[in-house]
C-alpha cells in the first residue's frame, strides 16, 4: 500500500505513520517545515492546496489530518485515473456542538467544518474514490492539542491549576484511538460514504476531567476552584474567545461510539493521562 499522509507531523500522524511503516506501507508525508525521511517514510515539504510539491507518488490511499476545505479543493483538481484512492480525513465534533452557539465566529466554524466535509464528499464522488470522515470530540496524548496540553503545562510552571465547576459532561479521545480508526477505516469497506463520531471511552464531567489532569502533575499545585457565578460573569466580560468555551462547561460535549465500533472494531479507552501526555514527543 502506498498512503500519503497530509498532516503528518500532527496529534493523530504522531501515532499513525509509525504503525503504518511497520505494516509494510510505503509512506508520503506532507509537512509544513523540513523534515528528516526515514526508510518508509518520505517526508514532503508543502502546504495544501497550492504549495505543493511536484513529485506527489500515485497513492492508494489518501489521509488528512488538516483543514477539510483546501483538502477537497486540491481533491477535486487531481487525475488519479481509474485507480481512485481510498480517502480518510478527520472533522471535528465542532461540526454539531457550535451549530448553535452564541458565539457568530464558533458557528462560522461549525459550518466551515460541515461544509467542507461535504467539499470532500463532492470530490471523492467525482474520482469514484471511497471516503471516510472522522469527528473527533477533544483530542489529547501527544501534547500537542490546544486544549488540555496548554492548561497542564502552565499549571506545570506556576503551580497554580484553576478547577472550573462545569457539569456538562466530557469525552476526551486519545490521538493513538483516532489513528487506529483511521487504520481500521482503510481496510473497511462498510466504512466508505460515512461521517464517524469519535469520542473517548469514558465519559466524564468537565470538572472531573480537570481534576483528573491536575492529578497527573508531579509536582504539588494549587487547585483554585472557579464557581459557577464566576464563570457565568466571565461569559460577559471575558475576550471573545473564551465565551464560547465557558458557556459550554454545562453543556455536554460527547460522542455515540456506537457506528465506530460496529463498523471499525475500535473501542477508545478511558480517559487515564498521565504527565508525559502533555509535552510533544521529540521527532
Amino acid at each position: 500500500m502506498t498512503v500519503l499522509v497530509f498532516g503528518g507531523s500532527s496529534q493523530i500522524g504522531h501515532f499513525l505513520l509509525p504503525r503504518l511503516v511497520a505494516g509494510g506501507a510505503a509512506v508520503t508525508a506532507l509537512s509544513r517545515r523540513a523534515r528528516v525521511s526515514r526508510p518508509g517514510l518520505h517526508w514532503l515539504q508543502g502546504n495544501l492546496p497550492d504549495t505543493m510539491p511536484g513529485e506527489l507518488p500515485h497513492p492508494s490511499a489518501i489521509v488528512s489530518f488538516g483543514p477539510l476545505q483546501p483538502f477537497a479543493d486540491w481533491l477535486a483538481r487531481m487525475d488519479f485515473g481509474s485507480e481512485p484512492p481510498r480517502v480518510v480525513a478527520t472533522s471535528s465534533m465542532s461540526a454539531e456542538t457550535k451549530r448553535d452557539s452564541g458565539e457568530p465566529a464558533e458557528r462560522a466554524i461549525s459550518q466551515q467544518l460541515r461544509d467542507g466535509e461535504q467539499a470532500l464528499a463532492a470530490a471523492c464522488a467525482r474520482h469514484g474514490a471511497p471516503w471516510t470522515v472522522l469527528r473527533p470530540t477533544l483530542i489529547y496524548g501527544a501534547g500537542l492539542d490546544k486544549s488540555l496540553s496548554p492548561i497542564a503545562r502552565r499549571a506545570w510552571r506556576t503551580r497554580v491549576f484553576p478547577l472550573p465547576t462545569g457539569r456538562g459532561m466530557r469525552q476526551p479521545v486519545h490521538a493513538e484511538d483516532i489513528a487506529l480508526a483511521v487504520l481500521a477505516a482503510l481496510a473497511s469497506p462498510a466504512s466508505a460514504g460515512r461521517i464517524l463520531p469519535i469520542g473517548g471511552g469514558e465519559r466524564l464531567s468537565a470538572h472531573d476531567m480537570f481534576a483528573r489532569v491536575r492529578q497527573t502533575l508531579p509536582h504539588a499545585n494549587l487547585p483554585v476552584p472557579l464557581p459557577a457565578w464566576l464563570l457565568h460573569a466571565g461569559q460577559r466580560f471575558a475576550p471573545a474567545k473564551w465565551r464560547g468555551p465557558l458557556a459550554r462547561l454545562d453543556a455536554d460535549l460527547v460522542a455515540d461510539n456506537g457506528e465506530l465500533e460496529r463498523l471499525l472494531g475500535v473501542t477508545p479507552r478511558a480517559f487515564q493521562p498521565t504527565a508525559n501526555m502533555w509535552f510533544p514527543a521529540r521527532d
